[in-house]
């Protein structure tokens, strides 16, 4: 089975790997987006529980991410992730970052030839510093232009509500971009394309960082010109680090970069931002990750990019810092006057 994109519109059947909330929510974008175009479009979604494959099949729910929203009646589950990958034109991935590699090298037999891969993750994976699209295609032994990422102010729940939001379908080939973006235009999501997946990705990455140290701010009571700031300057940051690895500055003004950090800052959805924030009113990294019921990638992600900079000698003191604190080398009463902690210069000097 190989898509042709020149006579397909748009995929007719979709394999989501992971039924958290981003996973849920992208399966059900899918769903809308093809009803709203009269496609008649399959989702299957993958999942390790089986109550929660049980809640979606039979009560079109995913409680415990998604609460009473309910999911379009094309969408099923399953725990066999053979069954979900079947004939699959589409294959969404939306698995922790940490846990992609391995999962991959047990499903690499089961993509269906020709099949595009889209990447939901924004993650860093640890010790190799590698983006989740360069994962996937060593994983999959798959070219450039079959993977893709789709980034941008994504908080799940909103989306699932279906407020309106924009977002970006990201890869190499600028046709299957758009293929991709047409199979989940949604009444409510539109997907812009680009073919800057390195800007795209480090703007999905470093904003969890970022918002972490928002968060501690909060926590710790600090006022909106300290989070103002902080956000501002770690733009610059993520700005630094895109433009050495060979991606474009328009991208970090755009959704997968200003937009994103400003939604994952701002947000008490983000769970990044929550997670920064009650490490701000003294709890520790191991109540933090036991009171919270899902990922967040920046707790996993900041040591990575920490490296990544440090590698291509990026400064990036906002990220120091917060590394620092997951550590235990820093306090989180200690942070306040790091975060900002670079010598004095023009503001647009990198």
């Amino acid at each position: 089975m190989t898509v042709n994109l020149e006579r397909a519109t748009s995929a007719s059947t979709v394999a989501v790997l992971g039924a958290g909330s981003w996973g849920t929510t992208f399966a059900k974008v899918v769903a809308d987006a093809a009803i709203a175009s009269g496609v008649d479009r399959r989702i299957r979604i993958w999942g390790r529980r089986a109550e929660v494959v049980e809640q979606i099949n039979t009560l079109h729910k995913n409680e415990q991410y998604l609460k009473d929203i309910v999911l379009p009646s094309s969408i099923t589950a399953s725990t066999d992730v053979v069954e979900v990958f079947e004939g699959a034109e589409l294959v969404i991935l939306a698995v922790p970052a940490q846990t992609l590699r391995p999962q991959l090298r047990e499903w690499k037999h089961l993509l269906p030839p020709g099949a595009f891969v889209v990447s939901l993750m924004k993650g860093l994976e640890l010790h190799s510093d590698a983006r989740m699209s360069q994962v996937i295609r060593e994983e999959l032994d798959i070219p450039a232009d079959r993977v893709a990422v789709v980034s941008g102010p994504n908080l799940a729940m909103e989306i699932a509500r279906e407020e309106p939001t924009a977002s970006v379908v990201a890869c190499s080939d600028s046709e299957a971009a758009g293929w991709i973006a047409r199979s989940c235009t949604a009444p409510y999501f539109r997907p812009y394309t680009t073919t800057d997946v390195i800007g795209v990705e480090i703007g999905g990455i470093v904003k969890n960082v970022i918002a972490l140290a928002v968060g501690i701010c909060e926590g710790k009571r600090m006022g909106d010109n300290t989070k103002a700031s902080v956000i501002t300057r770690g733009l610059a940051e993520t700005s630094r680090l895109t433009l050495a690895l060979g991606g474009e500055a328009r991208t970090m003004a755009g959704l997968a970069g200003l937009g994103d950090l400003v939604a994952t800052c701002s947000s008490p959805l983000s769970r990044n931002h929550t997670a920064g924030r009650l490490l701000g009113k003294g709890l520790t990294l191991e109540q933090v990750t036991a009171e919270m019921n899902q990922t967040a990638e920046g707790i996993k992600s900041s040591q990575a990019v920490h490296e990544l900079a440090g590698k291509l000698d990026v400064e990036m003191p906002i990220t120091a810092a917060v590394v620092a604190v997951l550590a235990g080398k820093l306090s989180v009463d200690e942070l306040g006057p790091l975060l900002l902690s670079r010598d004095l210069k023009p503001e647009g000097d990198h």
